[in-house]
């Protein structure tokens, strides 16, 4: 009775050949391919100093308001004398409408592509989509986890992956935040900020396990917004360290790329070691 599925004994194991290079050629290729990772892992390094340097700016400047020229403002009702202070639901654009710029396949980011600690936001593997009812989001704009314990764990990323004009879709548990009266810069670092996470934990609702940001928590999040020279200051200061980790970031998916191409022409002794 049922079907007949043919399957390998463990027994039999033992009179399967299979090819191994000799010890010597094994650590030549261990050798190459660990030169690989370890390019990988510098730049790892040196994107996780940019962040750090962008946030303690950020908090130099719009936490302790260490700004240049701070000596001479006044500190008034929350805010220097000359900024505003806005709700971040006025100073950002919370979840906006992204049209689809064509009809075409349209890349898929998950959750699991956001990362606890830093804004690079992993590329692979990734789905491909005719049609999507997903969260869409563009290069500049902030992803956030608004479910739990992803948003407890820190999961957020700063868009900065996708070609000139591309539109991608993502896990429908993103928060998209979009500048307005700040710039790009300015609210992926807000998002990475200690209280604005834990004002946004506190607005969760929902079944244990499940629970969601409700997005009026954005109403009651106040930023310090400054004057437009002092933004274009800060801007240029930490765009220039955003740029240098999209480019870094750019050259570990080449390594990784190339490293996983290589590993098996090494192994099959198609390239010569």
């Amino acid at each position: 009775m049922g079907a007949t599925v043919e399957h390998a004994r463990v027994g039999d194991f033992h009179k399967i050949p299979i090819p191994v290079p000799p010890l010597k050629v094994q650590t030549k290729i261990g050798g190459i391919l660990s030169a690989y990772d370890d390019l990988i892992e510098n730049n790892r390094r040196r994107i996780a100093l940019l962040e750090e340097a962008a946030r303690l700016l950020y908090r130099e400047w719009f936490v302790h308001f260490r700004f240049p020229g701070h000596e001479h403002v006044k500190i008034t009702e929350g805010a220097p004398e000359g900024w505003e202070r806005l709700p971040a639901s006025e100073a950002f654009e919370v979840n906006p409408k992204t049209p689809r710029n064509d009809e075409g396949i349209i890349r898929y980011f998950p959750m699991a592509a956001l990362s606890e600690t830093g804004m690079v936001i992993g590329r692979g593997p990734m789905e491909e989509r005719e049609k999507s009812t997903s969260v869409r989001f563009r290069n500049g704009d902030t992803l956030l986890a608004r479910i739990t314990p992803c948003l407890e764990n820190g999961k957020t990323g700063y868009v900065q992956m996708l070609e000139d004009g591309e539109i991608a879709c993502g896990s429908t548990e993103f928060i998209v935040l979009r500048q307005r009266r700040v710039s790009s810069y300015y609210v992926y670092l807000t998002a990475r900020q200690h209280d604005f996470r834990e004002n946004a934990i506190r607005s969760m609702i929902g079944s244990s396990g499940r629970q969601r940001v409700q997005p009026n928590c954005f109403d009651r999040y106040f930023v310090a917004v400054p004057p437009e020279l002092l933004a274009k200051l800060f801007d240029e200061a930490v765009g220039e360290m955003f740029d240098q980790v999209g480019n870094l970031d750019q050259q570990n998916q080449k390594l990784s790329q190339a490293r996983d191409l290589l590993l098996p022409r090494l192994m099959n002794g198609e390239i010569a070691v």
